[in-house]
């Protein structure tokens, strides 16, 4: 290996290296300096699901998100708070997603809408009010009911991603 050669070897694993450590975080560096406390109340299930705890699952996925993941703190009521995130479950859908030879379903898809609004409690208008949506798929022949169950899970997470990272990017 020439000079050249084994510097620009260096100076690649250095550049490899080097970018495996850097991160990326909103441990709160963009949030305004006065807003520190954010209300999330429970999403009302208006989508008749049947899975009961809807919105006990996503009310703690965005708790997790907001409250845990950044310098927020949890107000009790949207009246004390300096944003506030509110909305309802609007949609539930399980559908076959792959149909196997005989024309049975085993994988359904699970996509599940939510209509939610930010805002911060001085303001008239809320930064956003609009749709998310998640997806995710199961195998029915295995375990249907937890499959179900992770699965709705699963796309109430990227829904609560999805409503930060719409948060945090006006920050």
């Amino acid at each position: 290996m020439t000079f050249s050669k084994r510097n620009l070897f260096f100076a690649l694993l250095l550049s490899v290296f080097v970018s495996g450590c850097i991160s990326y975080s909103f441990t709160g560096t963009s949030i305004p300096s006065d807003v520190n406390t954010i209300s999330i109340p429970f999403f009302p299930d208006q989508s008749q699901s049947g899975l009961g705890d809807l919105s006990d699952r996503l009310n703690r996925a965005l708790i997790n998100r907001f409250v845990n993941q950044s310098r927020l703190s949890l107000a009790n009521n949207q009246e004390s708070s300096d944003a506030f995130v509110e909305g309802a479950i609007q949609r539930y859908v399980n559908r076959p997603f792959s149909v196997r030879g005989d024309e049975q379903a085993n994988i359904n898809e699970i996509q599940i809408t939510v209509r939610a609004t930010f805002q911060y409690q001085k303001d008239d208008e809320p930064l956003w009010n609009k749709s998310f949506s998640g997806t995710a798929t199961y195998n029915t022949l295995e375990n249907p009911v937890e499959g179900e169950i992770e699965a709705a899970e699963t796309a109430l997470q990227q829904i609560a991603n999805n409503m930060f990272n719409d948060a945090v990017s006006n920050w």
